[in-house]
């Protein structure tokens, strides 16, 4: 069953995808849906990495959430900063480094930074073990990289190692 429908979830996104895009449920647009829907999936299997084991759900949903929240409340904040006067802005490139050594749970921490407004992941470097962050407006480089940490890297850790 895994080789005719590597990843069933991808497949029941790509499908729902497809529908919405299309704005149409007819019986053409159900059909392609499913087509693409199982072909895409199937020949990209071999590009996608092992499946990681998820541990704790639950913490995974809790860091969803947080992230979630810290997307809407740095939305606002970065609003301040921009429509506020330019002169109190102190942009800043800040280096963390990282307790995580898993690269997926690496890839997730700097795509989680660079979606909350505000900040970028800017650099990994070569040996995984720092991460420079681009803020927007930094008072304490410390507090950030400690709020990172506590929010987002150690729910990760948490998770997936």
């Amino acid at each position: 069953m895994r080789m005719l429908l590597p990843h069933p979830l991808l497949s029941l996104m790509l499908w729902a995808l497809w529908l919405l895009l299309a704005n149409s449920v007819s019986p053409g647009n159900l059909v392609l849906g499913l087509v693409l829907a199982w072909l895409i999936p199937l020949f990209t299997a071999r590009f996608w990495a092992d499946a990681l084991p998820v541990r704790r759900p639950l913490v995974l949903l809790k860091f969803a959430a947080v992230v979630l929240y810290d997307i809407v409340v740095a939305n606002i904040a970065v609003a301040r900063l921009i429509l506020g006067p330019q002169d109190g802005l102190r942009p800043s490139f800040i280096v963390m480094p990282l307790e995580l050594r898993n690269d997926m749970a690496i890839a997730l921490l700097a795509s989680t930074i660079s979606l909350t407004p505000g900040t970028v992941s800017a650099f990994l470097s070569a040996d995984r073990k720092n991460l420079i962050i681009h803020s927007l407006h930094t008072e304490d480089p410390d507090e950030i990289v400690r709020q990172i940490r506590q929010r987002y890297e150690a729910p990760l850790k948490e998770v997936l190692e």
